[in-house]
């Protein structure tokens, strides 16, 4: 069931309506509602993996349990590395076993010898990758008693299946979702308001923008050899903007249907295009998974508490680990490596630290270098988009190679502009960077502090422009979200 369909449409005031207007009376009986509705949104999916997710929940409710109760060190151990390991387990068959016994044979074929593998012929579990994370972060944190086992099945279910994040994030912690699925909630409708804008916002992104780049980005990249090296420019460009949009608008309508149901979810993007520097980048893009690597993989490596090679094996480690969590391919561990590159001259220079947030810049050179460190970092991050987006790195390399064609560089023309004219997405995309600046240090767009008419009859404007928007550049089909396959 997408968030960006007619049957989310209906599944959610239905859900709406019965959390509050017939199990308001009960925390209990709501919290077993948002799991039986988690569980329904799960099974439109695929209802065969029901039971993946169900053990997975069981499993790491059980270890839990038993590390709280654990009368010494080594049963504590045993509980939660049998935990890890079978959720890893899990992750590995489904997401990463075809790729390391396809790559065990192309590396032995080099020595002459042939191989034919048992590969599993399944697809990948839908959200696999984010409720294993939410089940580690749980038993790691126990395991380091940053937090008791919950006892309480049910709300420990909640918190691994709540839907809006169940498929693609935000990768929430115990710590912080927990407590609000435990406490009782009333309707705010500050906060509801709140989340109806940001799902708005939301679909704004996804359907208007990421979408319509889609049309361009999968033509230039499919057809990549057809192309100009500017065309191949112009690709790389929008699908840019497309994972952007296509990501940080899901995250944008999880987090405001969570705010629907009275619980906050962590914010995940924090207008990551307007970055100064790679470790910027990284603080304002999919910030949910950037810390989990940072305090479940990183810190316990040793951080930068070490020596510099140490420190900066650390930092390798990290963004390989996060390539590799995006999929099964050497696409995402190239990318993943490159923003290693792109981050390590910063990270020796004790400069990785800078820019933690957006100041008034009156200096005119300033900003001139404001701006120009801004597109350094967007090329830059643009550049490694081609690996992640290519399926071969011999893919990427030819695209890379089709950039840099003089003989047509300046040359910028593909087949889909016959069929639709780019202009429109242009300036939809000027204006989203205008509204996302502006909104740069808010967690929600469209937000106006003081009532005044001028202020409301703008508020309402936007609301209307924007809902025309997304209602022309619908398409017959409700798209998926790329995050999906991860």
């Amino acid at each position: 069931m997408l968030f960006n369909s007619i049957n989310f449409a209906i599944f959610l005031p239905i859900i709406f309506i019965l959390y509050w207007f017939v199990a308001n009376k009960s925390l209990k009986l709501q919290n077993i509602l948002l799991l039986g509705a988690s569980y329904f949104f799960y099974a439109c999916w695929d209802w065969r993996f029901l039971f993946l997710l169900f053990f997975s929940t069981l499993l790491d409710y059980f270890t839990g349990i038993k590390m709280s109760e654990a009368q010494n060190l080594n049963s504590k151990k045993f509980w939660f590395w049998l935990s890890v390991s079978i959720n890893l387990g899990f992750l590995g068959v489904f997401k990463y076993y075809n790729f390391f016994a396809q790559s065990f044979t192309d590396a032995i074929s080099n020595f002459g010898l042939n191989v034919n593998p048992w590969t599993l012929k399944v697809i990948l579990p839908v959200g696999i990758s984010f409720y294993t994370f939410h089940g580690l972060s749980y038993v790691i944190d126990i395991y380091k008693d940053r937090i008791k086992a919950e006892k309480n099945f049910i709300d420990y279910s909640v918190f691994v299946s709540f839907f809006p994040l169940l498929v693609a994030g935000p990768i929430e912690r115990a710590t912080h979702l927990l407590p609000q699925i435990q406490s009782k909630r009333i309707f705010d409708y500050n906060k509801a308001v709140d989340g109806l804008r940001q799902i708005l916002w939301g679909l704004f992104k996804k359907i208007v923008i990421a979408d319509t780049c889609a049309i361009f980005a999968d033509d230039i990249f499919q057809n990549y050899s057809n192309y100009s090296g500017g065309t191949l420019i112009v690709g790389t460009i929008l699908f840019s903007f497309q994972i952007y949009c296509d990501f940080s608008g899901y995250s944008d309508i999880a987090i405001g249907v969570a705010k629907l149901f009275g619980i906050d979810l962590i914010t995940n993007f924090k207008t990551p295009y307007f970055s100064r520097n790679i470790a910027e980048f990284w603080r304002r893009w999919h910030i949910s998974l950037s810390t989990w690597f940072r305090d479940y993989v990183y810190i316990p490596l040793g951080g930068s508490r070490k020596s510099n090679f140490i420190s900066i094996r650390n930092v390798f480690i990290i963004f390989l680990v996060s390539g590799f969590w995006h999929g099964a391919n050497w696409t995402y561990l190239i990318w993943g490596g490159l923003h290693a590159l792109y981050f390590i001259p910063s990270f020796v220079r004790k400069k990785n630290r800078q820019h933690l947030e957006f100041k008034v810049i009156n200096n005119f050179v300033s900003r001139v270098k404001y701006f120009f460190d801004i597109i350094l970092t967007f090329c830059l991050t643009s550049f490694a988009w081609i690996f992640f987006r290519s399926k071969t790195v011999k893919d990427a390399v030819i695209f890379i190679k089709g950039i840099f064609n003089q003989h047509n560089f300046f040359k910028i023309q593909t087949a889909k502009t016959y069929e639709l004219n780019i202009r429109p997405l242009l300036f939809y995309i000027f204006i989203f960077l205008i509204i996302d600046w502006y909104y740069k240090n808010e967690n929600v767009v469209f937000t106006y502090q003081n009532k005044t008419n001028k202020s409301l009859i703008l508020k309402y404007l936007f609301y209307s422009i924007t809902v025309v928007s997304i209602l022309l550049s619908i398409k017959n089909q409700a798209t998926s979200f790329i995050y999906f396959q991860f």
